[in-house]
Formats: C-alpha cells, structure tokens, sequence
C-alpha cells in the first residue's frame, strides 16, 4: 500500500464534501492524466475558453489537448503587443469556462490565492461562467493562515525566479511584503460560490506547481 496515496484520498473525500457545502463541485483523480480528461468532460463543445497562469495547467497538458477540441481558446500569450495581451486577457473575464490552480486549499473547502495582476482572481470571483480549478494534493493545508504561509514560502520565490524579479524571496527565500515589483499584490480567499457549482475543483493526487 502507498500510504501517501492513500493519505492522498482520504483528504480529498474531506474537501471534497467541504466543497459541496460551500457549493462548490469537487473531484479527485489520482494522475494528471486523469486530470486532463476530467477537466476536458466538464468543458462543452463550442465553448469558449480560456486560463490564467498557472504551471499546474501546463504540467497537466490541458493547453494542448483544448486546441484540439471544438472551442473558442483566448490565450493572452497570443497577443502580438502588451495592449493585445491586455484585451486577451480582459476577453477571458467573459469567457464559459475559465481554467486556474490554486495557491492553497485547506481541508476545510477554502480556496487561498494571491495575485500579481489579479487577472486569475477577478475571474475566479466574478465573469466567467464556469470555473475550473485544477491542484495537487500537494496544494493542501489545514486553514487559511497556513494557507498563505505556504504561498509565500513555496510560491512566490518560484514565481519571481520564473519572471525573472528580483524580488527579496527570490534572492533569500523568505517573504519580506515587499512592494516595488511585488507579485501578492490582490489576495483572495474563497470561501464558497454564490452562484452554486459555478466553482468546480479537480484535486489530483500528484505534486504539480507550486
């Protein structure tokens, strides 16, 4: 028995009833690629669609496997010039389906961001007609506060390291609310969906992202 993967299980049962109270809609699969065709099930033909940054959607191959389907992608990275970039990316706050990680997520159902442009947290508030959350169970925390210790020790640094700030994390490690070139500039806890199962959180028992 791997004991991980059945610790694994047991804690996405908990969140995933969690989820349901806050209503939310929850799902656990085991791999990515498992993941990958979760997400794909839950996107309707002729849909548009689109993301916000996130390495865990690129780990996963979602990107890929959606411009194969019938949909209407709107991939900022697209856009030729920063302004194009800029309407890509207000495009996508319109869009059916818009696909995202998650920062952290306690066993209590609570989703815990915090965001540079706040692009990717706009849209999990208010826009999109669905959204998808995709995470690894290694994403998981007891509550809030831990929540967004473990963003600031786990994420930010990478996040800096990968657009090339040099920001005190990325040099140190350690958080130190800096301002200049900060990326935690919006943080947003989720804590359920006014509009029921707008939200839908696929769990996968694998580390991915940050």
């Amino acid at each position: 028995m791997n004991f991980v993967n059945e610790t694994y299980k047991i804690q996405a049962n908990t969140i995933i009833k969690n989820l349901n109270k806050r209503f939310m809609e929850g799902y656990y699969c085991k791999t990515k690629e498992e993941a990958k065709t979760k997400v794909l099930s839950l996107i309707s033909e002729n849909s548009s669609v689109s993301w916000g940054g996130s390495m865990t959607l690129d780990e996963i191959g979602i990107k890929e496997a959606l411009g194969n389907k019938n949909l209407n992608v709107i991939n900022r990275d697209n856009g030729k010039t920063p302004e194009e970039k800029k309407k890509l990316m207000k495009d996508a706050l319109t869009c059916d389906y818009f696909l995202t990680s998650t920062n952290a997520i306690t066993l209590d159902g609570e989703l815990i961001n915090i965001d540079g442009n706040a692009n990717r947290v706009a849209a999990i508030c208010f826009g999109p007609e669905n959204v998808i959350v995709v995470a690894g169970m290694n994403k998981v925390v007891a509550n809030v506060e831990t929540g967004i210790d473990r963003v600031h020790t786990n994420a930010c640094a990478p996040n800096c390291i990968r657009f090339n700030l040099k920001n005190p994390c990325s040099v140190t490690g350690k958080c130190t609310n800096c301002i200049d070139t900060s990326i935690c500039a919006q943080m947003l806890i989720t804590r359920l969906s006014k509009v029921h199962n707008r939200i839908k959180v696929v769990l996968v028992g694998e580390s991915l992202g940050f």
